[in-house]
């Protein structure tokens, strides 16, 4: 996880824009998605370390809300700027910099606090 993030980190060096878009708003926000099914499967195992990693499971997705929040709020403020449409832009940037793919199951209480809207949330599941 951590090689693709500076690998699109890389392919999105020379656009602020892109970079917001693709960094925290897609590969940051998987692990708000990764986390619950981590934490379930951990639970069933049970053991009082498992039960522990839960619990630094539920500090990390709290702090990662946080990071994908600021690169919504950035995201939203720099399309406004240019005056870009935020999700048809948003696609058109995840083919140019070959953006991994969303798919489910989206951890959509944690993409809703970390800011992303109705129609990007949908958009997900229609992608």
């Amino acid at each position: 996880a951590h090689n693709s993030l500076w690998e699109m980190c890389l392919r999105t060096q020379h656009d602020v824009t892109a970079r917001m878009a693709l960094v925290p708003r897609t590969m940051e926000a998987r692990g708000l998605d990764a986390t619950p099914p981590m934490q379930a499967r951990l639970r069933k195992v049970g053991t009082p370390a498992a039960l522990r990693a839960v619990e630094i499971l539920d500090v990390i997705l709290r702090d990662e809300i946080g990071h994908v929040a600021v690169g919504n709020r950035w995201y939203g403020w720099l399309c406004a700027q240019q005056g870009i449409e935020p999700l048809g832009h948003y696609r058109r940037l995840a083919r140019e910099h070959s953006a991994p793919r969303l798919k489910p199951p989206f951890n959509e209480p944690a993409r809703r606090a970390a800011g992303f809207s109705d129609a990007e949330l949908t958009a997900m599941h229609q992608a």
